[in-house]
């Protein structure tokens, strides 16, 4: 890679331009050369790069598979909304190389390193930007213009004062080890060495009795602390002198804090650590809509991205709204607007593709229909994802757990007649179609139907009916039907079967019937749409409906914000797979819980949440600010759950310091039904004359916070991380 490698940039089908890519000495960054003109420029950094894959796996890089075989091919895949770099080597060998080289670079083996790359990272991307002359040194001036730069207001003599005793060769200027010294004055962190020094005895080192005393008094961590105190040290302790006596230096301190072990969210959750053997209707899943869209509903552009990344986030519910096309191949767009098509083909062996390699808990129930069972067949299942069979008995149609699901897709969909009719063959039950949320579209398959029971048409409308029934027999387990009500429900229906509800519609419901919508979700699939009126793939907030339970609450992954945050919030946990398991009385069909009435949940009392909010640490500059500006950050801690439980405070603001705010403020809340809790800690710049500019948040549930003091590793509004921003908090947890 340091050598350089010839490879194509793709951008289209027509496009396909020569470059000359090298990875520079520093391992961080990609420089590429233009073969026609010989510029060479900044292709990209290694930090900005978000994963690597192989073969056809993009749009583009599809559009020129028969072209060239998907063992030379390639896509980076960027953080935020830059678009992709597709490539193509002159051999699989020199694409393996550059694939499994980016992979080593972007994926270090422990978070400690992680953590030390971002530090590395940090200092020499701004030490480039403040070397005006770019000699490699930085003189005072150009030491002052970089802490404007860095969000640090800072007094001059102070600055002086750091900057001269980082001069060690006394020339006047840092360079290379003097100005990591210089950056390592600047980050000492003041609150984490008072906390340390009080458990130390000598105020130089923490003893393993004493690093254990810190983990069970204040981490609260019961069991094994002086096994998990060696651990931490084996670990996080950099020096090799230090770790043999046992002890934790101030540094390694700090390392752990910052680390996996030291975040707020609880490592151990992080992993798969629910019972996957449930009914399918007793977990929220994670669910999008429309999923084929990456921008608005009515000229937007359609694209296998679309899954790709849905899929990539953990989402296991997809949609693939699929319309006659040309010479009879099936289509996906979303019918009746102007947005731009993708062959249905193309959807399924994405999902056939993305699945495969994921080897996920369970892949995604994709929601399809009309005349595509051909296709379907032929696509996703030959790629070892299979569509549903039925599982054990037909007779009993209760919907799979998710275990059992693994490594199939279950289709949701209309049906002709019954479920148990594609086992047992028609029954006297008179065939019917299931309405669907788009109400123009069921009409259509309404009068479909009705053509299809009285017209005895031509051979063409026969093959049609023929591919539908076959596609109609594909639905085992999730059968659209129309909702009657609870009571109706509760009577006629079947756990395999499903209703879908707009949000206005579930609004109402959760608001008048709370406790017959959660006793409903307790036995049967529920699933949530936005509005048609959200044109611009704006999002609903998806809490409400897990207050009832509503296990497939479908959002624009597309659209940034505090609805998304609050799913990937949800959804982090269980290692990612896109299922969480609703707590215990939101599984019984007897239940007596009310959202509306948290007196009505089984279990102790309400608990108190108090959060320290200590400092923040290299917060990010506002986007598109003024050069020279520095933000006043603040935080906000929001809660998000049940309405008794709804609330938000924040801190005081500080001015001009995004490097290292202090706050030091106590903000306390009660939590009625914490089991459903999502807590968001928000920063943002706070403007007296406007609304304030987001910085950065970060979400969870309330089950995956760990008490004692925590950092919070902030993500940016498109939910990526931004190391080594972060806030350092205490968290204590009370009955």
């Amino acid at each position: 890679m340091q050598q350089g490698t010839l490879m194509r940039k793709v951008k289209s089908k027509s496009w396909k331009k020569q470059r000359y890519f090298k990875l520079q000495e520093d391992c961080m960054t990609i420089w590429y050369q233009s073969k026609r003109t010989g510029k060479t420029e900044s292709a990209f950094s290694i930090s900005d790069v978000e994963t690597v894959r192989e073969g056809h796996q993009s749009e583009v890089l599809q559009s020129v598979a028969e072209e060239f075989p998907p063992e030379r091919c390639f896509t980076i895949v960027f953080y935020g909304r830059r678009g992709n770099l597709d490539l193509i080597a002159g051999s699989a060998e020199e694409a393996q190389c550059w694939v499994q080289g980016l992979r080593q670079l972007i994926e270090p083996r422990s978070f400690p390193l992680i953590f030390a790359l971002a530090s590395c990272t940090w200092i020499r991307d701004w030490f480039q930007k403040a070397d005006k002359n770019k000699d490699g040194r930085m003189n005072f001036k150009e030491v002052q213009r970089l802490l404007k730069m860095m969000n640090v207001d800072m007094n001059e003599d102070h600055a002086l004062r750091l900057f001269q005793d980082a001069d060690k060769s006394e020339s006047g200027t840092l360079e290379g080890e003097e100005f990591v010294l210089f950056y390592k004055a600047l980050t000492q962190r003041k609150e984490v060495l008072s906390l340390f020094r009080e458990f130390s005895e000598d105020g130089k080192k923490l003893t393993l009795l004493e690093l254990a005393d810190f983990l069970r008094e204040e981490q609260l961590e019961d069991e094994g602390t002086e096994e998990l105190a060696m651990q931490l040290i084996d670990k996080y302790e950099p020096s090799e002198t230090a770790r043999a006596r046992h002890v934790l230096s101030a540094d390694g301190f700090l390392m752990y804090l910052c680390s996996l072990e030291g975040s707020i969210f609880n490592p151990q959750h992080r992993a798969l650590w629910q019972d996957m053997s449930q009914p399918l209707c007793h977990y929220f899943i994670s669910s999008s809509h429309n999923t084929y869209l990456i921008e608005d509903q009515i000229r937007g552009h359609s694209s296998i991205e679309g899954y790709i990344r849905a899929l990539k986030r953990g989402c296991r519910c997809l949609e693939v709204d699929c319309w006659d096309g040309p010479n009879g191949e099936p289509m996906v767009y979303h019918g009746h607007t102007f947005t731009s098509k993708i062959p249905f083909r193309e959807v399924v062996s994405t999902l056939g593709n993305q699945t495969a390699r994921q080897n996920p808990l369970t892949p995604s129930p994709s929601e399809c229909w009309r005349e595509l069972v051909v296709l379907a067949s032929s696509g996703a299942g030959s790629q070892g994802t299979r569509p549903m069979e039925a599982l054990g008995s037909s007779r009993c149609f209760s919907v799979p757990n998710p275990q059992e699901l693994k490594h199939k897709i279950l289709l949701k969909g209309k049906k002709i007649g019954r479920l148990e009719d594609t086992l047992d063959g028609p029954g006297e039950e008179a065939p019917d179609v299931s309405d669907d949320d788009n109400g123009a579209e069921a009409e259509e398959e309404r009068r479909r139907a009705k053509v299809r029971g009285t017209q005895q048409g031509s051979a063409l409308q026969k093959e049609k009916e023929t591919l539908a029934q076959a596609l109609s027999d594909c639905v085992i387990y999730c059968k659209n039907v129309p909702f009657q009500g609870f009571q109706e429900a509760r009577s006629h229906s079947r756990p395999s079967e499903i209703s879908s509800f707009s949000e206005a519609k579930a609004r109402k419901l959760i608001r008048d019937e709370g406790n017959e919508f959660v006793r409903h979700n307790a036995w049967q699939l529920t699933r949530i749409y936005p509005s048609g009126m959200r044109t611009d793939s704006s999002n609903y907030s998806p809490q409400e409906m897990w207050n009832v339970g509503c296990q497939i609450v479908a959002l624009n992954f597309q659209t940034a914000g505090m609805e998304m945050d609050l799913c990937d919030g949800l959804f982090s946990q269980n290692g990612c797979c896109g299922y969480v398991l609703k707590p215990p009385f939101m599984r019984d069909e007897e239940t007596l819980f009310n959202p509306n009435d948290p007196s009505t949940r089984e279990g102790p009392g309400p608990i108190t949440l108090t959060i320290q909010v200590i400092s923040g640490q290299q917060l990010p500059k506002v986007a598109n600010s003024k050069e020279g500006a520095i933000i006043d950050p603040l935080v906000r801690v929001e809660i998000y759950g049940v309405p008794a439980d709804q609330a938000h405070q924040e801190t005081k603001y500080i001015e001009n310091n995004g490097f290292n705010p202090h706050w030091d403020e106590t903000l306390q809340f009660q939590l009625h039904v914490p089991e459903l809790a999502l807590i968001r800690f928000v920063v943002e710049d706070y403007d007296k004359t406007s609304r304030n500019d987001f910085v950065g948040q970060f979400t969870l549930a309330f089950a995956n916070i760990k008490p004692g003091y925590r950092h919070i590793h902030l993500l940016s509004k498109d939910g990526t991380s931004m190391p080594p921003s972060s806030l350092f908090v205490h968290i204590r947890i009370t009955e």
